[in-house]
């Protein structure tokens, strides 16, 4: 982007060029990589006779370089780390994400946060379609937030009836 304006041509803080996400995992190499099992599921398969979904997973510790993130005091990009996820006979990481959380955080709870997109695409599922949260039609503000209020208590004593009573939980 040409420059415009009075005075001295801006000077970027980091001067070495801005590496993608791809390369920084292709250059911490397969052997960073760590396996990590996240959750069980209720099938087993030849392929999976534990019923256990584990990835091969990469950390790093990485700066995001994006002209709106705040800078520190110091005028230096927040910290964060990269997670990537790299698929056993795949010749790159498959998935990425970025993580602001405390660096005391293991990497079994970043992974099982990472993956646990799942559950929230299917709890506002059931806000929406079982428990009418798309069903307000008020103009107030007060009126929407009691709505999206009771929505969200019904939410939550379905899930306290399905772990404490699963058969009581069931509809139809």
């Amino acid at each position: 982007m040409p420059w415009f304006g009075n005075g001295r041509h801006p000077v970027a803080k980091y001067r070495s060029t801005p590496s993608s996400l791809r390369e920084l995992s292709l250059a911490a190499g397969r052997g960073s990589l760590r396996r990590v099992s996240w959750r069980q599921v209720t099938k087993t398969s030849k392929d999976n006779p534990t019923a256990t979904l584990r990835s091969r997973f990469l950390v790093l510790r990485v700066r995001p370089a994006h002209s709106d993130i705040p800078r520190d005091g110091d005028g230096h990009l927040p910290e964060c780390r990269l997670l990537a996820e790299w698929l056993p006979g795949e010749p790159e990481p498959t998935g990425y994400w970025l993580s602001t959380l405390p660096a005391g955080i293991g990497l079994r709870v970043l992974v099982r946060l990472a993956k646990i997109r799942w559950r929230i695409e299917h709890d506002y599922r059931e806000l929406k379609t079982g428990l009418g949260l798309t069903h307000f039609e008020g103009r107030s503000w007060n009126g929407w937030h009691r709505h999206v209020t009771l929505v969200s208590a019904a939410h939550l004593f379905l899930n306290e009836l399905r772990l404490t009573s699963p058969k009581a939980a069931r509809v139809g």
